[in-house]
């Protein structure tokens, strides 16, 4: 990281001209209950459940409750670092505005890379899944569906997002009911004791069992650490939440606490209530929802899971506008498309931006993403990372004596963190790691004969001033 802390403190609160002292801002409009609304529909529990789950149900069979709450209990040190840096800087950038000013601005930039590579790719993968689970009424072509789904939710980022949180929130009660549905299908249906969370058993090649190491439960934590990653997204509205030093850390924490339980008790309830290993290592949720209870349940289970997956659309493009906002608002674009991204249109929405984060996303509809999910995983992982080191550099100079939440155990807390993610990286798939690496590369070099040789008119990570310390 060549650029300091002084360098990084100096772009922030030094900008050479006037929109740079003064960014625009955006307006806030929610309270604790409208932001933990929107933070829990991008965790989107029963998106989650039913679309990422399963393909941890066929690495990890018994042990896939297991390696979740393992990957939850990290997320509460990743949680502490967010809610910490999320009050100390409250800005629509999310981590790379917290990693810039207490990190420097290269470590912040390829934050921002991270995140946007996450944030671009997700929606779509999650999008195409609708399909799928409007079988039961029509069958439709899964890349078309998911465009739809895309430019749907692209229309509705456009709205003011006091409008969006109550949008989603019925959207959210929807999938809740059908997790708890699920759970109380599986504990009632149940064909193994809770010893079977522990047996680390999945269904090998010619239905034998194979046993599942401790090394495939520490590779699997990457995707873990994605199931409930939703939890930041409250830092990203930090502009737009009223009080945000009290309540970015009350949504991100409170955010965790509930998706976890949405989301790891039906988990616990499908791996009691699968007839056999291979039952539960195929993941077809959907269809021993249908064994357990009868078609018309099954139905009903699948609509709310595509309610779900059109809710975390929207929450996600609300959440991806804002991160490219910022990004022009902060100049790290050629001045004719920051201006163009850091437009507001009447409703207080960053509009262009909006409009350049769904659009491409229902592009990415047709195309192969296959490795994604991997390659999500790893990007997920290095960006926690980061933010753990940042948290673990925001009680020196000026932030000391800022008024923020503060967590506990620090800086055991973020050191811990840095060395198990650490550890998780060298766990990954080469391919993955090449993937990502080969992108962050590429960010680098854009840093380093773009916005570094311009420091002194890009890349300038501004924090609202009625936030400043």
């Amino acid at each position: 990281m060549t650029d300091t802390l002084p360098t990084a403190e100096a772009a922030v609160s030094e900008a050479p001209s006037d929109s740079s002292r003064n960014p625009r801002q955006l307006k806030r409009s929610i309270g604790i209950v409208g932001g933990t609304l929107l933070t829990l529909s991008c965790v989107t529990p029963a998106s989650t459940l039913f679309v990422v789950v399963p393909d941890l149900f066929g690495s990890l069979g018994t042990a896939t409750a297991l390696t979740i709450a393992i990957g939850s209990v990290l997320c509460i040190a990743v949680a502490f670092c967010y809610s910490e840096l999320g009050t100390l800087i409250p800005s629509a950038g999310g981590e790379y505005a917290m990693v810039s000013t207490l990190a420097g601005r290269l470590a912040g930039w390829l934050v921002f890379v991270l995140s946007l590579l996450v944030v671009m790719i997700v929606p779509p993968v999650i999008a195409m899944g609708t399909a799928d689970y409007l079988t039961p009424i029509v069958h439709l072509n899964p890349s078309m569906t998911g465009a739809g789904v895309m430019l749907l939710a692209t229309l509705a980022g456009l709205l003011d997002l006091r409008a969006n949180a109550w949008i989603t929130g019925i959207f959210l009660v929807l999938e809740v009911i059908a997790a708890g549905v699920v759970a109380l299908l599986g504990f009632t249906h149940s064909h193994r004791g809770l010893g079977s969370l522990t047996s680390m058993q999945v269904a090998g090649t010619g239905g034998h069992a194979d046993t599942v190491t401790a090394m495939l439960v520490v590779s699997g934590l990457a995707i873990a650490l994605f199931v409930t990653q939703g939890f930041s997204t409250a830092v990203y509205l930090s502009e737009e939440l009223e009080d945000p030093r009290r309540n970015v850390a009350r949504t991100v924490l409170a955010t965790l606490a509930i998706s976890t339980v949405i989301i790891l008790v039906p988990v616990v309830a499908i791996t009691m209530g699968a007839s056999d290993l291979s039952e539960l290592t195929g993941g077809d949720i959907s269809s021993m929802v249908t064994a357990w209870s009868n078609s018309a349940v099954g139905t009903f289970v699948s609509l709310c899971v595509a309610l779900a997956i059109i809710n975390a659309g929207i929450v996600m493009v609300i959440q991806n506008s804002r991160v490219l906002f910022a990004s022009a608002r902060d100049k790290a674009w050629p001045t004719p498309v920051n201006t163009v991204f850091s437009k507001l249109g009447r409703f207080g929405s960053p509009w262009v931006a909006t409009l350049a984060v769904g659009i491409p996303g229902a592009v990415l509809c047709f195309v192969n993403l296959d490795t994604l999910y991997g390659v999500t995983g790893v990007s997920v992982t290095g960006m926690y990372l980061l933010v753990a080191v940042a948290a673990l550099l925001s009680r020196r100079g000026r932030h000391r004596h800022t008024h923020a939440w503060r967590m506990p155990l620090w800086p055991a807390m973020p050191i811990l963190l840095i060395a198990v993610l650490a550890y998780i990286l060298t766990q990954q798939e080469t391919s993955y790691l090449l993937w990502t690496g080969g992108i962050v590369a590429v960010a680098t070099l854009y840093w380093a004969f773009y916005l570094r040789p311009r420091r002194e008119t890009r890349w300038l990570v501004s924090i609202p001033e009625d936030q400043r310390a």
